[in-house]
Order: C-alpha cells, then structure tokens, then sequence
C-alpha cells in the first residue's frame, strides 16, 4: 500500500471513528426542553409551596371580626342548687334557666330568665319569670364603640389581606429575576464556550504557523496560557450555569430529564417609562398608598374609639317581672320596671391615657405616612433613572461590539502578515469578549429593574386571586 492510500485510509478512520464518538456523546446527552418565561411563571404558581405558604394565611382572615367583635351568640345559662339546713334537717332546692342575646351593632341586650324553688319543709313551690331589655347611651351608646371596632377590623383584615398580595409578588420577583439570572448565566456560558473555541482554533493556527517556521515558540505558549484562562473560566461559567439551573427545578418542581434551556423573553420589557404619569397612578391606584391611606384612616378612628371610653357608662333598662306559686304561677304578682344605671370610675386615668396614646400615635401615623411617600417617590424616582441609564449602555454595548469585531478582524490580518504583535491580537480577542460578557449583563441589568419597577408600583400582580398581570 502506498503512502497516499495509508494516508487515506488513516484519515477516513479518524473520520468514521469522529462520528462514530459524536453520535455516543449525543447519544447519552439528555434531550432538551425549551422552558419558556411564562410557561415558568405558570408552573411555579402551580406547584412552588412558598405561593401557598402565602396565601395559607388568607384563610384565617375570614375569622378575625368573629374573634375580635363582642359576640353575638344566643347565650343559655342554666343552674341548679339544693341547700340542706342542719339544724332543721330540711333543704331547699333552686332551679333556674336564662337566655340572653346582645346584638353588638346597636348595643341592645335582652335578657329573659325562668326559676323555681323548691322548700321541702314547707313543700311550698315559688316561681319566677323576668325579661329585660337594656340599652347603653353614653360609652358605647347605641353601638357606637362596636362600630368603630368593627371598622378598625376591617381595615386591619384589608391591609392584611394586601400584605399577603404584596408578599406574593415579592417572591413572584425574585422568581422572575431567577429566570433572568438563569438566562445570564445560560447566555454568558455560550460566549465563554464560544470564546474557548475560538482560542483553541488560533492556538492551532499558531502551531501550524510553528511548523512552518512562522511563530514562535512563545506564541505558542501565549495562546496555549490565553487558552487555559479560558478553560478555567469555562469551568467557573458552568458552575453558574447549573446552580441557577437548580434553583428553576426547584421552584417549578421539575421532575423530568429533559436538558432544561431558558429562551430571551419580552414579557415584561416596557418602552420608555413616562414617569410622571406612573407616579400618578401610583398614587391613585396602588396598594402602597391604598394601605397607607388605611393605616392613617384605623389611626383616627382607634382614637375616637378611645374616646368613647372617656365617656360613662349610662344603661337604660326596662322589664317585666312575674313571681308565684307552683310552677304555673298560681296566685302570681306582676311587675313592670325601667331605671337608669351608671358606672363612672373617676379620674379615669387608664382610659385618658389609652386616649391620650392614640393622638400622638395618630399624629406619627400621619408623618410616617408622608415621610413613607416622599421617600416611595425618591426611589422611584432613582430607580426610573437606573433603567433608563442601562437602555442606553445596553445600545452603546451594541456598538462597542461591533467595532470591537472588526478591530479583531483587522488585527488578525495585521498579525498574519506580520504588521502587529500577537500581544495586540490577543488584547483584542479579551476586550471583543469583555464587551460581548457586558452587553448580556447590561441586557439582564435593565430587565430585573424593569421588573422592580412593576414590583414597586404594585403592577407586576392583580389583587384578584394574586394572578399575574401579563
């Protein structure tokens, strides 16, 4: 066999032998599953427990105004009693039975009682029966405290229940910025695998070169360091690349084999933000100022709540009363009554305190509230500054790496026909691949602001249900 066709047939084995190698390596690969933006959203909300860590506490909502509200239950109460006198050798037994109800809303109690008594040395039986109906007219008077207290529980169920949306979308952000820091690290890790690539085919040009008497041997040590740097940074970027992807299985769940590969989405990009139209509607509509404007509206009216325990407590009370014998109220006597009662405790110093309290917890109330906005607007403010900063550096980034591809270019050829160093090529090819690693973080950089935008300015998540707002 001649040279030629050693040499041909070494090759074509390498070649088969090539493929043969690549087809197990692809072979034993997993394949892979696009994992969209939304379709990641979806399944978080779907499957992550925190989401129902969260809204588990909506639950017990319902049961605040029934634990806190004076109740409004139909009370029985029943007792029976037998005395025995010692001396006498005789005892008496009482038996009696009551229902009473307070409707909360208007103060009114009504109260209805039966009993008999039973002397078993005279065997005489006496019965009983009252009704009464009382009425507050000062502190609390016609319901007014239980009102009040009604309405400080609902605002604390509704500023509650808007926490528990606001802690929702919280999480929902940082999720969405996985995504994004998952597609960083997925987009960075195809630059550094593309920049080894590319170090590793000059590193063979440069040998080639060697061979022919045209490079250096320190060139070749040059590209094969340049070439090592990039391995070792390949590494590092894996590294990344799978811890981010370990976080995305463990929010959606993922149970499957799939090869998982996050895709650029424009879900959430916004064109220019007009900030002072969005600062208005945040004002007008969010939940932020929502809860701030109920947090002042509980604070006022805790006070006045206060204030009615300043007040005496005065009850009109009306009734009817029956008594006689037997059980059927034989030879009975019948009584009607009204009457005023009153309970003052003087000087009141708890109650004036607890008043005195709840002004200046008012009053800071308010200044909280104002201070809270201006510093809500300041950052926002700066924040709508930063995204705008980074869309601008994300175009400039655009540029500098098209002029930084074709210096690359021209140096290349400069280096091939001997005009520059391979010092230079080499300062290039890192400066080509620094840009090309500075568009992708400027690019992830605008999208997270953009979405701590919509976080702050409560538009990333709908109150009904904590659904998404796309």
């Amino acid at each position: 066999m001649s040279k030629v066709s050693k040499a041909i047939f070494v090759l074509t084995l390498f070649f088969y032998m090539g493929c043969f190698s690549c087809r197990n390596l692809y072979a034993q690969e997993d394949p892979s599953e696009i994992l969209k933006l939304d379709t990641y959203i979806k399944q978080a909300c779907k499957k992550d427990t925190v989401f129902q860590e969260i809204l588990i506490d909506e639950l017990a909502l319902k049961y605040k105004k029934a634990i806190t509200l004076p109740a409004s239950d139909l009370v029985l109460f029943v007792t029976n009693q037998y005395s025995f006198l010692v001396d006498y050798d005789e005892g008496d037994s009482e038996n009696s039975v009551s229902l009473s109800k307070l409707f909360p809303f208007t103060g009114t109690e009504i109260e209805a009682e039966y009993s008999n008594a039973l002397s078993t040395g005279t065997h005489r039986i006496s019965s009983a029966f009252t009704a009464e109906i009382s009425q507050p007219i000062a502190e609390d008077a016609f319901g007014r405290n239980t009102r009040l207290l009604d309405k400080i529980t609902g605002i604390e169920i509704d500023v509650a229940r808007h926490q528990i949306v606001e802690a929702y979308e919280d999480y929902m952000a940082a999720l969405i910025q996985l995504y994004y820091d998952w597609y960083s690290a997925y987009e960075n890790l195809k630059t550094g695998r593309n920049s080894y690539n590319e170090n590793k085919k000059l590193l063979d040009n440069i040998k080639e070169r060697k061979k022919s008497k045209i490079a250096l041997p320190i060139d070749v040590n040059k590209i094969n360091l340049q070439v090592q740097s990039k391995m070792e940074n390949l590494i590092s970027l894996q590294e990344e690349y799978n811890e981010y992807l370990n976080l995305v299985k463990q929010a959606i769940r993922y149970e499957g084999s799939n090869r998982l590969i996050p895709q650029d989405s424009t879900l959430y990009e916004r064109g220019a933000i007009d900030f002072d139209q969005g600062y208005r509607m945040f004002e007008e509509m969010s939940r932020t100022s929502l809860i701030l404007k109920l947090l002042d509206d509980k604070s006022g009216l805790e006070a006045d709540r206060y204030a009615d325990e300043l007040l005496p407590s005065i009850d009109l009370f009306a009734g009817y009363s029956l008594e006689g014998t037997r059980y059927d109220f034989k030879s009975n006597e019948q009584l009607f009554y009204a009457g005023l009662s009153l309970d003052w405790p003087f000087p009141g110093q708890v109650e004036t305190g607890n008043y005195r309290i709840s002004k200046i917890t008012s009053r800071k109330r308010k200044l909280t509230s104002g201070n809270t906005r201006i510093q809500l607007r300041t950052d926002l403010k700066n924040l709508y500054i930063q995204i705008e900063r980074e869309r601008e550096l994300v175009e400039i980034a655009k540029e500098k790496i098209k002029l930084a591809q074709a210096i690359v270019e021209d140096e290349t050829e400069n280096y091939s026909l001997g005009r520059s160093t391979l010092n230079d090529l080499i300062d290039e090819i890192n400066k080509l691949e620094d840009n090309k690693f500075s568009k992708i973080s400027r690019r992830i950089r605008m999208k997270k602001l953009t979405i701590e935008w919509l976080r702050m300015t409560d538009t990333l998540v709908s109150e009904k249900g904590a659904e998404l707002t796309y």
